[in-house]
């Protein structure tokens, strides 16, 4: 059973007739169901040993669903990195993996999702002779009754979604450009399912970006044109093409190298001198994907192709936020403009974001960049953009950053740090606790490192599960997610009081609950005190305003040792290891809900 197939188009359809969906990148494939799921790729292949998330996941939902089967889904297995994009390069590596046990430790720390967004047999009877709009209607029923999810949701943990199609393709398309999604599909809501067919009821529509290179080689013996980029004062090849170009344009391309490049056997070379612009939708780390010639530039400057031009030009500032002074020197120290900034807080925006939703933001901007004189924000300016969000809590109106659109408007402010309650505007009670753990001076880090350790220790021992960043100044942080609106600021009180103090008591020469920094004597202080309402923490992922440019970075335990200084955690740094290791801080709200505190507290009022 082979894939119906999309046919690509430049423009978006429009009509009453068409329904429109977000484009995946990912891996094609039909999940058909019978006894056992089954991954079917379009190619015919069983993709069950490569996905075990989703195969453990079909089988923790199997005594609600035995009872729809057999069951055929169309979909695309994917790796959402918002609701809008899946990572292809991501898809791509688990694609070449062949070992079960790197298979597995992936898949923990990379779980995939699978998106059905069409319905082909239900309790084993064929709905591919039924409209597209019955087999959507039929597919959201189905998820509904299964508690599954019948919106795209990154965050959800539950592998399995159901992607519905808008009848309004504007919102859609603004929504897919500013989170870089690879496109939109627009199907006709009267299609039937054809197997093996490319149809015109089924229409892509590519997000393209265009990166400008430098055309340095040309392969006459395949027809390619090679463009690459400066990086550090050296060409690097980053794409090769020959798709989209016209007869005339190929022509003069081709008589340019012969006239003015040196040849080796079917290759010609060329001195860096003509620029082009190539359209392409993604970049999978070295080279760029499904490339095609767009237009000459013949008025760049060769070294204004360059690879940080390039990143920009892959992540593309949405056009509702207005960028004022991009090359503003931030960080200094470690080259950072705020051009910089802000593509950081795009790259990170899936991880950083769900930590700022629904909370009052407290703002530390700094106008003139690190070092420099900085100021506190708390409340709302008067006019804002409509993307902006705002919640009042202590008669203050906040600040609230629920997309990317608001952080990218808040970079542009150079607001560094983000700090946040421990409570959102809709919950009375805090939803974590924080430790915070301050050792007198950042020479004395290892001290933090110490204290980290042994406060996990007793709190493994009230059966609860901590998690840990790195401050992004001198100290760590530890956190204990809660269930939602569950325990109050004096409950908790109770909690983070008794463990602190009881650490002093054990260890009395290395720990202090001393407010006072003259009395605290060189030792670790364990701040309880802070965590209360009104008060704020550094988000996870926050960028600080010190010099060398820190992030407060979740990590994971087996990091907490001798080896570890808050100078491993740079914007760079983080950036690079982001793309490495998975986010620490991934399962934190559903750990959080099944945490059992309750417990915790009546244990403490045993001792």
């Amino acid at each position: 059973m082979k894939p119906m197939l999309l046919t690509e188009v430049l423009e978006t359809p429009i009509g009453e007739e068409w329904l429109y969906e977000t484009k995946f990148d990912g891996f094609r494939c039909m999940l058909v169901w019978d006894e056992q799921p089954m991954l079917i790729s379009r190619n015919g292949n069983n993709l069950n040993h490569l996905f075990p998330e989703i195969l453990d996941f079909c089988q923790s939902i199997f005594p609600q669903v035995k009872a729809y089967l057999p069951l055929t889904f169309d979909g695309e297995l994917v790796y959402l990195m918002n609701d809008f994009k899946s990572e292809f390069s991501l898809v791509q590596k688990r694609g070449r993996m062949q070992n079960k046990e790197v298979i597995a430790a992936h898949a923990k720390d990379f779980p995939f999702h699978y998106i059905a967004f069409d319905l082909l047999s239900y309790k084993g009877e064929s709905l591919t002779n039924k409209y597209l709009k019955t087999r959507k209607q039929q597919l959201a029923k189905l998820f509904k009754t299964l508690k599954l999810p019948v919106m795209i949701n990154y965050e959800d943990q539950r592998r399995l979604q159901a992607l519905n199609g808008v009848e309004q393709s504007e919102p859609l398309w603004k929504a897919i450009k500013i989170y870089n999604g690879e496109g939109m599909v627009a199907k006709k809501k009267t299609s039937k399912w054809v197997g093996d067919t490319r149809s015109t009821h089924w229409l892509k529509i590519k997000n393209w970006r265009y990166v400008t290179v430098i055309v340095t080689k040309y392969d006459h013996g395949n027809g390619y044109f090679h463009g690459s980029v400066y990086q550090q004062e050296e060409l690097v090849e980053v794409v090769s093409f020959k798709h989209g170009l016209s007869e005339e344009e190929r022509k003069t391309l081709i008589a340019f190298f012969q006239e003015n490049g040196q040849r080796n056997n079917e290759t010609w070379e060329l001195e860096p001198s003509i620029c082009v612009d190539v359209a392409c939708i993604d970049f999978d780390g070295s080279k760029c994907r499904e490339p095609r010639f767009h237009a000459f530039r013949l008025g760049t400057m060769v070294r204004d192709c360059h690879w940080q031009h390039m990143q920009r030009q892959l992540y593309p500032i949405p056009d509702t936020v207005q960028i004022t002074h991009p090359d503003k020197p931030v960080w200094p120290e470690i080259g950072i403009t705020k051009d910089g900034y802000l593509q950081y807080l795009q790259i990170i925006s899936p991880y950083l974001l769900p930590f700022l939703r629904n909370r009052p933001l407290t703002l530390i901007r700094f106008p003139h960049g690190v070092p420099g004189e900085s100021f506190y924000q708390k409340s709302s300016p008067e006019k804002i953009p409509e993307f902006v969000s705002t919640g009042w809590m202590d008669n203050i109106n906040y600040l609230v950053c629920n997309n990317l659109e608001t952080l990218l408007w808040l970079g542009n402010q150079l607001a560094l740090e983000l700090h946040i309650p421990f409570q959102t505007l809709q919950t009375e009670y805090p939803t974590e606790i924080v430790f915070d753990l301050d050792p007198p001076s950042v020479e004395q880090f290892s001290l933090a490192v110490r204290g980290a350790l042994d406060l996990k220790e007793i709190i493994d021992y009230f059966k609860l599960q901590s998690f840990v960043k790195s401050s992004g100044g001198k100290g760590l942080q530890l956190y204990i997610p809660l269930p939602e609106n569950a325990f109050s600021y004096e409950e908790v009180r109770v909690f983070t009081e008794f463990i602190s103090r009881f650490l002093c008591e054990q260890k009395p020469e290395l720990y202090t609950i001393e407010r006072l920094k003259k009395n605290r004597h060189n030792k670790l202080y364990l701040d309880y005190v802070q965590h209360a309402e009104g008060k704020t923490i550094i988000a996870p992922y926050s960028t600080r305003g010190n010099e060398k440019g820190l992030v407060a970075t979740p990590l994971y335990w087996e990091e907490v040792n001798e080896q570890l200084t808050p100078d491993l955690f740079t914007i760079p740094a983080v950036l690079e290891r982001m793309k490495k290791v998975s986010n620490p801080f991934k399962n934190f709200r559903q750990v959080g809900e099944r945490q059992d505190f309750q417990s915790a507290l009546e244990r403490i009022k045993e001792q």
